[in-house]
């Protein structure tokens, strides 16, 4: 578990309480001061209490603590293509957003993370995920991305992490894997988990373009970045899988949702709808 939340009800209204059981303060303070930097801007994200010293962050029984805002609402399990039209249009409002936010870390899971734990878990591996690993990776660390549009990136935007309420987005959880990075591939990590078919796919891309039109280099580089998406969260999988935290209470999900995704974005790769 890499928080822990509770629910805290006072007479100024509801916050949800959150101890951090392996953020170091560095990222934290990252962390807590771009959210706050984000809901600042308009984002419907949990904006993190200071006390009177301007600090974000305590420590609460040995471990770091936050109090934020309590957002309304509920995620929504299979979104449709409205869900998926605001997700996108949101998704860009927060890379504008983050545009002007003073030295960002990089993308924790970035492709430097991606290649060495790769290669940390090829042993583990069967012989045929191996082939599969290995020709990725090396697909991957030919990439030239070097002239793509980049900032700070959500990393995680799940369906789990957004909140809907009366059929509109009103909330944005969970940034603890932010940091600057290409923005495509912030949409491609969106896409992989909202998107099941062509129409969620075509209104997530049309409601980012809404607010932040793609450039045709975007365009070209769309299927390797989605390739890239899935890899990161097949390697995440698996590193859970294979290096459990000691004393960790997670919830082990199944790498092999992300292999197949990873495997058919290589056998029939799509292009960007436009």
């Amino acid at each position: 578990m890499q928080n822990s939340n509770y629910y805290v009800t006072t007479a100024r209204g509801r916050w949800v309480l959150t101890l951090f059981e392996h953020l170091p303060p560095p990222a934290l303070t990252f962390y807590l001061d771009l959210m706050a930097h984000l809901a600042g801007k308009g984002l419907p994200c949990p904006r993190p209490l200071a006390d009177g010293a301007g600090r974000t962050w305590r420590p609460l029984a040995g471990k770091p603590a936050a109090l934020f805002t309590c957002l309304a609402g509920h995620d929504v399990a299979v979104p449709d293509p409205r869900h998926c039209r605001q997700v996108g249009a949101a998704l860009a409002r927060l890379h504008a957003a983050g545009a002007d936010f003073p030295d960002p870390l990089p993308n924790p899971c970035g492709a430097a993370w991606r290649q060495a734990v790769g290669a940390e878990l090829m042993p583990l591996l069967t012989p045929g995920e191996q082939a599969l690993l290995a020709d990725e990776l090396a697909f991957q660390a030919c990439l030239d991305l070097g002239g793509l549009p980049r900032g700070i990136i959500h990393a995680d935007l799940f369906r789990d992490n957004v909140l809907w309420q009366d059929g509109r987005l009103s909330g944005l959880l969970d940034f603890y894997f932010a940091g600057e990075d290409c923005l495509l591939f912030d949409l491609a990590v969106t896409a992989n988990d909202w998107c099941a078919d062509e129409a969620t796919l075509a209104a997530l891309v049309a409601g980012y373009e809404s607010e932040r039109p793609l450039l045709a280099a975007e365009a070209t580089a769309w299927p390797a970045l989605r390739r890239a998406a899935a890899l990161r969260f097949w390697l995440l999988r698996l590193q859970v899988r294979h290096h459990p935290q000691a004393g960790a209470v997670v919830t082990v999900k199944d790498p092999d949702q992300f292999r197949r995704l990873l495997e058919r974005l290589r056998l029939a790769p799509a292009p960007l709808p436009r």
